[in-house]
């Protein structure tokens, strides 16, 4: 593991305040170990196509922590569908220590390394769910944020959603700018203005409010 270098604390302060996104010692350090861990498992695990620790800085870890300057997520409920390596629900769970995160992830390896993340760094409230999203209800609910960054089928996650077994209250997508339309059909939700994510020419965070809630 020792042959990995993650980015150094100024490079990640840099990205970090090009985001807005303000961090302590502490947080970088845990950055610096969970893109190293994320590397090591990758040549295992196929987590992420990008191999490049600065690259992994800005497009997953800068990118999903973003969110924190769009909606305030703090003491809240959350949870991260289909998060696979752990974004964006177990990196803002780095800067959210007080919320509640839940992790669900079909893929048993993928959980296998989220659990180990957990393990490594020390996290407390964080709890990993084997398992197809469409299967949950009960397990993560009540629950205050759905977060999902790699999703496809958008009516189906949002009619999921908003389903009394799950009765999320909000939304947030992490999706391309050319996916707004779609996602916006779904009348079970009320949407916020899309906000671009900083560097980044197609990436937008939508939030919504489930109808009636």
């Amino acid at each position: 593991m020792s042959s990995i270098i993650a980015p150094s604390e100024s490079i990640i302060r840099k990205a970090m305040s090009e985001f807005e996104i303000d961090v302590v010692t502490d947080q970088i350090v845990q950055i610096q170990e969970y893109i190293r861990l994320l590397l090591v498992w990758n040549d295992k695990v196929n987590l992420t196509a990008i191999r490049d620790p600065l690259e992994i800085l800005y497009r997953h870890f800068c990118e999903s922590l973003f969110a924190s300057k769009v909606v305030d997520m703090r003491k809240c409920r959350l949870a991260d569908i289909g998060t696979g390596g752990g974004f964006p629900g177990l990196a803002l769970k780095l800067l959210l220590p007080e919320a509640q995160m839940v992790l669900v992830e079909s893929n048993f390896k993928k959980a296998t390394f989220l659990a180990e993340v957990v393990r490594a760094l020390g996290i407390r409230g964080v709890n990993v769910l084997v398992s197809r999203y469409e299967e949950l209800g009960d397990e993560i609910s009540p629950v205050d944020f759905l977060l999902a960054r790699a999703l496809g089928e958008f009516e189906i996650f949002l009619k999921w959603a908003a389903s009394e077994a799950v009765d999320a209250k909000r939304v947030i997508l992490w999706v391309g700018a050319g996916d707004v339309e779609q996602v916006r059909k779904s009348s079970r939700w009320a949407w916020a203005p899309a906000v671009t994510v900083p560097h980044s020419l197609r990436r937008v965070l939508l939030v919504g409010t489930k109808v009636g809630s």
